[in-house]
Formats: C-alpha cells, structure tokens, sequence
C-alpha cells in the first residue's frame, strides 16, 4: 500500500470513528471511490489499534476513576465519576450486546451487510433517528445520572454498530439522548462504553492476524504509521467534538448523514 493513502486511510478512521457518521462506512467506500486495491486485514488491524490508544490516552484518567471507583476505591477528581460509583460494571453490562452481535453477526458484517446499498441506507435511517431524538431530548442528565438502565438501553443501540454505515458512536449518542443525557455526556458516556468493544474487536483482530502468520514482510512500517496517524488523529477529534458539542446540536452531523447516504445510494444505482 503507498504510504500516502495509508496515510489518507488512518485520517479517516481517526476522524470518523469518534464522529456520529460512520467509520466503517467511510473505510468501505474510500478504497470503492477512488478506485484503489481494498486495504485488507493487516491495515484494518493497525486502524482498530489506533483508534483504541487514542481513547485510552484520551480517557486515561477517566478509566483509572471508573476502574477504582469499581473496586471502592476513592481514585480521581471527576465529580460525575466519583457520584456514579458503579459505572464501569453499567459500562460492563452495556457492553455485552454488542459482544453477542458481534460474534453472531461477524461473517455477515465483513461480506453482506458491506455494500454501499446497506451503508447509504444506514447512514439516512440513524441519521433520521439521531433527529427524532434531537427533536425530542429533555438534556437533563450527566455522566452521574447513568442508570443501569440506561446503560443496557445505549449498550443494545451499540449492538447494531456491527452494521456498516450505522456508526457506533452515532447510534449509541441518539440512545443517550432517547434516555435524557446531555449531548456532551451523552458523548462522553458512548467513547467510554465503547472502550472494551474496540479493545476486543483489536484483540480479535489482531488474533486472527497471528493466525494468517502475523504482519506481512514489508508491512511493518505502513502498519505502524497507520496506528499512529489514526490514534493522533483520534486523540485530537475526541478532544474538539466534546468542546464542540458543549455549545452545539448534533445537526450538522444529522445533515452529513443524510446527504452522504443519498450520495452513496445514487452512486451505487448507477454505477451498477
């Protein structure tokens, strides 16, 4: 792979993840538009790896409190994680239906489901959804507010994640503001949910990596530079979009959504 387009590829990763407009869908077609060679196992590997140093660098104090709050411990400063003690077994249990999608729904996610005709129209039904929900949030709650509830809610809305063009973090935010947190906690509680699905989907990524005889000869350094690129990249946009959604609305992402979905279906029927 020439290191300008896995440079180009580990940008986009790392700006789409965290954004509610799909990575997976901007990863499937950019290789589909511009007409180059599908990236394949080892690069997808190294971008899943980005994106998790990313969150747990970001996040790593986040992730000491909730870890030591856990375990009754009085670890970190953050007010709404050392009022919701309990968080990180909500975040546990909020994260185990999207292990049971996964496993039940990986074959067809990686063949099926990844077709501009499933993506474009993912990208308009939650862009449409995330609308409703805008529409409709009373913007009430903080990250110490999260019930079990909640948790179990957002963490089923992050199980349809295994669907290309769905976003992860886009479909569990508009579940966040279905159950009445804010749009900054609402953001704040779909990075930290997502944390153990990314660190598995890595881990089963880089498993099935060691299987294939590990990182090709000749790879090391796209692969490395990819990592890096997407996680920078990542650690940076996390840190924009929680400011950014301080004082605004998700409906610029709610409009990109909608008219990418629209591209994506139009360019899909008439390059058939």
């Amino acid at each position: 792979m020439p290191i300008y387009q896995a440079v180009i590829l580990a940008i986009v990763q790392g700006f789409t993840e965290f954004l509610p407009i799909s990575s997976s869908a901007h990863l499937a077609l950019a290789p589909w538009f511009f007409g180059w060679t599908d990236q394949g196992l080892t690069f997808d590997i190294a971008l899943h790896f980005g994106t998790l140093l990313a969150v747990l660098i970001y996040f790593f104090r986040d992730i000491l409190q909730l870890v030591g709050a856990g375990f009754n411990l009085n670890t970190g400063t953050d007010p709404d994680l050392r009022d919701n003690r309990s968080l990180m077994w909500k975040i546990g249990l909020g994260t185990i239906p999207v292990g049971v999608a996964g496993l039940l729904l990986k074959h067809a996610a990686e063949t099926t489901f990844r077709n501009p005709w499933v993506i474009g129209t993912m990208l308009i039904t939650v862009g449409l959804l995330m609308a409703f929900a805008e529409h409709v949030a009373l913007l009430r709650k903080r990250i110490a507010h999260v019930s079990w509830a909640d948790a179990i809610t957002i963490g089923v809305a992050q199980a349809l994640a295994v669907i290309p063009g769905t976003s992860r973090s886009g479909i569990t935010m508009t579940a966040g503001l279905f159950r009445g947190l804010d749009r900054e906690s609402a953001a704040r509680f779909s990075f930290l949910l997502s944390t153990p699905a990314i660190a598995a989907a890595a881990a089963d990524a880089f498993h099935d990596l060691y299987k294939a005889g590990g990182i090709p000869a000749g790879e090391h350094s796209v692969f490395f530079l990819g990592m890096a690129v997407s996680a920078l990249t990542g650690c940076l946009v996390i840190g924009l979009f929680l400011r950014f959604l301080r004082v605004r609305t998700f409906r610029f992402f709610i409009a990109y959504r909608i008219v990418f979905g629209i591209i994506i279906l139009a360019l899909a029927f008439f390059r058939r």
